[in-house]
């Protein structure tokens, strides 16, 4: 069988995979946090912490997605 593309594999998670959904919608739901902080025409030092902490755990959770993509190509490798 063929290797799946990155965007295939991530589509086939999202039907098929409720974890990889989850972390996939908190990861959106981050960036939109974000972005409302980074929209504001100044930061206090509150947002600035805010901010730095939401990148570091979207980060995470894009690893987290990341590493789920590698796995499901993997086995769809061998299937």
């Amino acid at each position: 069988m063929e290797k799946l593309t990155l965007e295939e594999a991530k589509a086939c998670l999202m039907q098929s995979n409720e974890e990889f959904r989850a972390i996939a919608e908190k990861h959106a739901e981050y960036k939109r946090l974000i972005e409302a902080i980074e929209s504001k025409p100044h930061l206090t030092d509150e947002d600035e912490i805010e901010e730095h902490r939401l990148k570091k755990l979207k980060l995470r959770l894009k690893d987290q997605m990341q590493q789920m993509v590698s796995s499901y190509r993997g086995q769809s490798e061998v299937a």
